[in-house]
């Protein structure tokens, strides 16, 4: 007699695009797999029939069951591989459709089982509706669940939009979609956790439903639609009695729809203002919106991880804005790293010369409270450190949309964010220099002091962190004569250094970087990172430090020495941090470094001690786990169990990298929830399993920041000495 094989469902689904993640532990194993010929097989829920246990057969049979025994359609209703007419000479077989109860014979329910892309599957499910007159469909991978009705507009015009979930065997469509959810509720639905969604994959949806067609501008309409959903959240959260969202269908007819959307995007707009202009309305026609709505209802915007929001206005914006200047937005878990490094304090200025999304100032923001962006909103005290001790700066007016509103709501409705061209002061505006002028250095004499006021050359700042522009040069002559940096330099002759022992001590101890000397002569263009490096250490005090991410480049070419033997004078280099080649892909594939600076200091009324010396040990770490693969795509730790990604006690899935220690994370995570659900012992007992579970898998590794930090307080390092 042969052996039987035994089959688990992880041996099949691995390495598959299919997930069991939408079904319940009973529903799993319920389904039973056996050997047929040294094949697994299993039983076909509706019709009986043995089926070859391929990945995509194992998610529809779980659906099967799901919907017979979940939602309570009978299996009279269900049909199987199901021929459907798509045009005159064209049959295709559905993989699962439920008969309208009241007419057998007709189409209430198609769902595609699919390995292709969303897209894909998606642009099947409109044709199946298009063709059968269904009025839902569904496209399921195990993971992720579309839910489209298909809702005739006017007559002969129909459009489609997502529906929460799927209805029960015993109500209505029109139930599912006008019901009332509060904001608790909408947090246990929320699709970016429990089907992983992201809002760029949502966002790429509606540009294939609407975006694309509507006539108008993408990013500002969804932005708009953002601003009002974050407000909406805090509503809920802080005003409303009954604690409901009203960002919803909640069976509105399409203008009363509109009126109620626009609503909630006017008050947001006076609530948080400086973003939009007096009197902006969302310019979507009230079926677009319709649709758009639809789609973003069942997500939560305000939470812990802002990289949801960071990667679907980089989607929107890197193209037309920033790609072509080589800046992009910083990955989360970069920003993290070097955040944790530079250790900003309550009582310090922090600011952004080339902010983005403002992801560095956010998580300072963040680090400094020793909490997260929550629709509770921060508390008096974190309101006022995010408006007033927290700046940033960028040229790109859309960037700045999206900083101006994050730092909003983390200031309660006060931000010091600002568009300009940080390397060009003389073009800045009246707002910025007001802006700006209590941050002047006040050193020097009275003229020094004027001359200052005017040129808004040199500031206080504690701690500056950057991602500067690296692709592109500066040419313009008024520009490059603001610089040091721009002039050409020759090698120096030591000889001639015998009356700077400053100099003389910095040529001794490394010839190869510091023998150079100005020439007195202008280069015709210079890089623009470099600039951004002199720039950034004018904007900080005396003892001030500062991240910067740079191509890695800077750090190695012999024609950057200059560069190196610069900065050498004026600050110390506290550590070199190298990046995987990954981490800014898909956009650029340039290799990158963090450079951790502290400017020389040896007046303790000047700021921060921070004493020359010629010779000083430097800390070097390269990061061997990124976090990102060679197509720019997150690398998330894997979870045994699921077949997916490892989610941290948020809901988020976890990079996988060794920036810095994230088993500390995940246990700062359980400490602020200890806090917050206090009254709630089931609640408790959960996140407490979870949390043994998710530090059982997460990797036991040494990581850089906690490195680091070993290395400066062994240094005394003025920034990681204990306070008193």
């Amino acid at each position: 007699m042969t052996e039987q094989r035994i089959f688990t469902l992880r041996d099949i689904l691995n390495n598959t695009e299919f997930r069991i993640d939408l079904f319940s532990p009973e529903e799993i194993g319920a389904l039973e797999l056996f050997d047929r010929k040294g094949k697994p097989y299993l039983r076909d829920h509706v019709s009986g029939k043995d089926r070859p246990a391929k990945p995509e057969e194992i998610v529809r049979q779980l659906f099967l069951r799901q919907l017979n025994g979940r939602y309570g359609y009978p299996k009279n209703r269900i049909q199987v591989e199901t021929a459907v007419q798509m045009g005159r000479d064209l049959r295709k077989a559905a993989d699962i459709l439920i008969t309208d109860p009241d007419d057998l014979k007709a189409a209430y329910l198609i769902v595609e089982v699919k390995r292709p892309k969303e897209k894909d599957g998606m642009e099947q499910l409109k044709s199946y509706a298009n063709a059968t007159g269904a009025p839902l469909v569904a496209w399921t991978n195990g993971q992720k669940l579309v839910i489209m009705h298909r809702e005739e507009v006017e007559k002969g015009r129909h459009t489609f939009i997502s529906v929460p979930r799927l209805p029960m065997a015993n109500e209505t469509l029109a139930d599912v979609i006008a019901e009332q959810v509060t904001i608790s509720e909408l947090k246990k639905r929320n699709k970016l956790v429990t089907e992983r969604l992201t809002l760029k994959e949502i966002i790429l949806d509606l540009e294939d439903l609407v975006l694309s067609n509507a006539g108008v501008d993408a990013f500002e309409e969804i932005f708009k639609l953002i601003y009002a959903k974050l407000y909406d959240e805090w509503k809920a959260t802080n005003l409303r009695k009954s604690k409901e969202v009203h960002f919803r269908l909640g069976g509105s007819t399409e203008t009363q729809l509109y009126d109620k959307i626009n609503g909630l995007f006017e008050e947001a707009r006076d609530k948080w203002p400086g973003v939009f202009l007096e009197g902006e309305r969302i310019d979507l026609n009230p079926a677009q919106l319709k649709t758009c709505v639809s789609f973003l209802q069942d997500i939560v915007l305000f939470n812990s991880n802002l990289q949801v929001i960071d990667e679907a206005f980089e989607y929107l914006t890197v193209n037309v804005a920033k790609g072509s200047k080589g800046q992009y937005f910083t990955p989360r878990h970069v920003i993290d790293m070097a955040v944790k490094m530079i250790n900003p304090k309550r009582n310090e200025y922090v600011i952004d010369t080339a902010a983005g999304s403002c992801g560095f100032t956010v998580h300072s923001i963040f680090h400094v409270w020793g909490g997260e962006f929550t629709a509770a909103g921060p508390t008096p005290t974190q309101a006022a450190y995010a408006a007033e001790m927290v700046y940033a700066l960028d040229f790109d007016a859309r960037s700045v949309k999206v900083a101006r509103a994050l730092n909003l709501i983390a200031g309660d409705g006060k931000t010091q964010v600002f568009r300009a061209n940080t390397l060009d002061t003389k073009q800045w505006s009246d707002e910025l220099r007001v802006g700006l002028r209590p941050r002047l250095r006040k050193a020097g004499n009275l003229a020094d002091k004027k001359l200052n006021e005017q040129e808004m050359r040199y500031f206080d700042f504690d701690v500056l962190l950057a991602n500067p522009p690296f692709a592109g040069d500066v040419s313009d002559t008024r520009v490059l004569r603001q610089y040091a940096l721009a002039k050409k330099y020759h090698g120096q002759d030591p000889e001639k250094l015998a009356d700077d022992p400053v100099q003389l001590a910095l040529f001794q101890t490394d010839p190869d970087r510091h023998r150079f000397r100005d020439s007195g002569k202008w280069q015709d263009r210079q890089a623009r990172d470099i600039l951004f490096v002199e720039r950034n250490l004018d904007f900080l005090r005396p003892g001030g430090r500062t991240a910067i991410v740079l191509p890695q480049g800077r750090f190695n070419n012999i024609t950057d020495g200059p560069l190196r033997w610069w900065v050498a004078q004026h600050a110390r280099v506290l550590g070199v941090v190298g990046l995987g080649v990954d981490t800014f892909k898909p956009h650029t594939g340039t290799k990158t470094s963090v450079w951790f600076l502290q400017k020389w200091n040896d007046d303790p009324k000047a700021g921060p001690l921070c004493p020359f010396q010629a010779n000083y040990p430097v800390f070097f770490a390269t990061s061997e786990v990124p976090g990102k693969d060679g197509r720019g795509e997150y690398v998330y730790v894997p979870d045994p169990d699921l077949n997916g990604p490892l989610l941290d006690l948020e809901g988020h899935p976890i990079v996988d990298h060794d920036l810095f220690d994230q088993r500390q994370m995940v246990l700062d995570q359980w400490k602020r929830q200890q806090l917050r659900y206090a009254d709630d012992d089931e609640l408790l007992a959960a996140k407490a399993k979870a949390l043994t579970r998710i530090l059982e898998h997460l990797p036991q590794r040494e990581t850089i920041a906690e490195k680091f930090i070993d290395f400066a307080q062994a240094e005394g390092l003025t920034f990681w000495q204990e306070e008193e």
